[in-house]
C-alpha cells in the first residue's frame, strides 16, 4: 500500500459533517471489540458494510451470519478498497492501521484510524439520536468527554429540559398528555418533551402547572380548568379548541393531570379529533389513583390483607339515577377501594358502604393535593367520615381498606415522608385505639419544608 496522509495541521479546525451511506459501500478493516461497538450505527445508517479480518470476533461473526454484513476472513488487500466511500481502519496492529489509511489517502477516500487520531483524515465523534435530533460530538480527542456532553444533551432533548423545538416541518395535530399527580418531576419523559415542543397548551387545575412557567412566551397557555361549583368551559368547547388549534397548523398538547383516560374524558377529546379528522397522539400518564397512595406509603394490595383494588368516580353519590357504580357489591368485597372526585359525597359513600356490609372501623385516607408541597394526609374510618363533612378538599384521592394501616408503618421508609404531628386521625383509624379529634393539630403537610433543598 502506499504512504501516509497528509497529517493534520497543527491546531486546523476540523470540519463537521454529516454522511448520507445508505447504499454505499464502507470498508471496515479489523473484526474486534472497536469494530463491534461502531458496526450497529453503520448499519442503521443502512451502509453497505465490509468487514475484513482473518480472525474477526463473535459480534461480526454473527451479523455477518444474519448477512447484514459481508464479512472477509483474511489479511486486508488493496482492492478491498475498491468502490468504498469510506474507510474505518480498526485492528490492533498499527502498522496494517497506516497502511490502509494511506491506501485511502491515494484514493481520495476519508479514512478513520482508530490508533491514531492525529494521522486520520476522518473522526468519529461520539454520537446518538433522540427526537429526531441527531448528536454528535468531538472534544479535541478527549472521547470521555465527548461522551459526557453528548450524553447530557441528549438526556436534555429527552426529557423535554433542552429546548428543541421544531422549526420546520411542524403540522397541527394533538396530543393528549397525561401530566401525572400533580408533581412535575412525574410527568413521563414523552410528555414532557411534547410540552417543550407545544405551540399551545390547554391545562385544567389537577395538571403539572409548574412547568407551564417553563414555557416560552410564544406558547398560548389556555386554562380549561373545571372546578366543582364554579362556572367552567364545557367539554364540547374545549373540543372544539383543539380541533381548531389543530386545523390552524399548531402542535396543541392537551396537558391533564393523572392519566388522561381515567376519569379525564380524555376519550371524548380523542373521538372528537377522530371525527374531525385531526391527528391525536395519546400520552399515558401516572395515575393520582396509584401515584398519590403509593406515595403516602399506602401500598393498594398488599400480601395477606389485599388482592385487588378498584377505583370509582365518587362525582355522582350512591343512589343517584345516573350513577353506574355498584356500591353494594363494593360494600361486600374486601378489594381496596380508590375514590376520585369523592370529597362531597364522602359521607353519603361511606354510609353506603356501612349499610352494605362494610366494617364501620374499616380504615380511610384522605390525601389532599397529592405529591404537591401543599399536601395533606387524614387518616379516618368509615364511622368517622359517615356523620361529618370529609376532612379535607378537593381534589383529594380518598383511600378505604385495610391497606391504610400499613401508611403508619411505612412512614420512616419514604423520602418523602410526613413529618411528626402532621398526621391527622379521627376516629378509630383502624388502629384499634379510639381518638378524637383535636383542633390544634397542623393538619398541613408541607413536603417543602426544608431550607437548604429550597436554596
Amino acid at each position: 500500500m502506499s504512504e501516509g496522509p497528509v497529517p493534520t495541521a497543527a491546531g486546523a479546525e476540523r470540519y463537521p459533517v454529516l454522511l448520507g451511506l445508505a447504499g454505499r459501500r464502507v470498508l471496515v478493516v479489523g473484526g474486534g471489540r472497536v469494530a463491534a461497538r461502531r458496526l450497529p450505527a453503520l448499519l442503521a445508517a443502512g451502509a453497505d458494510v465490509v468487514v475484513v479480518d482473518p480472525g474477526p470476533g463473535a459480534e461480526v461473526e454473527r451479523l455477518a451470519d444474519q448477512q447484514r454484513l459481508t464479512l472477509r476472513r483474511r489479511p486486508v488487500q488493496p482492492d478491498d478498497l475498491d468502490g468504498a466511500w469510506f474507510v474505518q481502519a480498526c485492528t490492533d496492529d498499527a502498522a496494517v492501521n497506516a497502511a490502509v489509511a494511506a491506501e485511502a489517502e491515494r484514493r481520495r477516500v476519508w479514512c478513520v484510524r482508530a490508533d491514531d487520531a492525529v494521522a486520520a483524515t476522518a473522526w468519529t465523534p461520539a454520537s446518538g439520536t433522540a427526537d429526531g435530533v441527531t448528536v454528535a460530538i468531538s472534544a479535541g480527542g478527549d472521547p470521555g468527554r465527548a461522551r459526557a456532553v453528548r450524553d447530557a444533551v441528549l438526556a436534555g432533548v429527552r426529557d423535554g429540559s433542552l429546548p428543541a423545538r421544531r422549526t420546520r416541518g411542524r403540522h397541527g395535530r394533538v396530543a393528549l398528555v397525561g401530566g401525572g399527580p400533580g408533581d412535575p418531576d412525574l410527568i413521563t419523559v414523552r410528555g414532557r418533551r411534547l410540552l417543550a415542543d407545544a405551540d399551545v397548551v390547554v391545562t385544567d387545575r389537577l395538571g403539572p402547572r409548574g412547568l407551564l412557567a417553563e414555557l416560552p412566551d410564544t406558547v398560548e397557555v389556555v386554562d380549561v380548568g373545571k372546578t366543582p361549583h364554579a362556572a367552567t368551559p364545557a367539554q364540547s368547547d374545549i373540543n372544539d379548541l383543539l380541533v381548531r388549534r389543530a386545523r390552524a397548523g399548531r402542535l396543541v398538547v392537551r396537558l391533564k393531570g393523572g392519566d388522561p383516560f381515567v376519569f379525564g374524558r380524555g376519550g371524548e377529546e380523542l373521538l372528537a379529533c377522530a371525527a374531525a379528522g385531526v391527528e391525536c397522539e395519546v400520552v399515558p400518564g401516572v395515575s393520582s389513583a396509584l401515584a398519590v397512595p403509593a406515595l403516602a406509603g399506602i401500598p393498594l394490595t398488599h400480601r395477606g390483607v389485599a388482592q385487588e383494588f378498584v377505583v370509582v368516580s365518587g362525582h355522582l353519590p350512591p343512589g343517584h339515577p345516573r350513577s353506574t357504580v355498584g356500591w353494594p357489591g363494593l360494600a361486600r368485597s374486601t378489594a381496596t377501594v380508590v375514590l376520585l372526585m369523592a370529597v362531597e359525597h364522602l359521607p353519603g359513600i361511606a354510609a353506603a358502604l356501612v349499610a352494605g356490609g362494610r366494617p364501620a372501623s374499616t380504615p380511610v385516607a384522605c390525601i389532599e393535593r397529592g405529591s404537591t408541597p401543599a399536601e395533606r394526609i387524614v387518616i379516618s374510618n368509615l364511622d368517622a367520615v359517615c356523620t361529618a363533612p370529609a376532612p379535607v378538599a378537593s381534589p383529594a384521592v380518598i383511600v378505604v381498606g385495610e391497606v391504610v394501616g400499613l401508611h403508619a408503618r411505612t412512614g420512616q421508609a419514604r423520602v418523602a415522608a410526613p413529618a411528626p404531628g402532621n398526621r391527622q386521625t379521627l376516629g378509630d383509624g383502624g388502629s384499634g385505639q379510639e381518638v378524637g379529634l383535636n383542633m390544634g393539630l397542623n393538619l398541613g403537610l408541607n413536603m417543602g419544608n426544608d431550607p437548604s433543598r429550597a436554596t
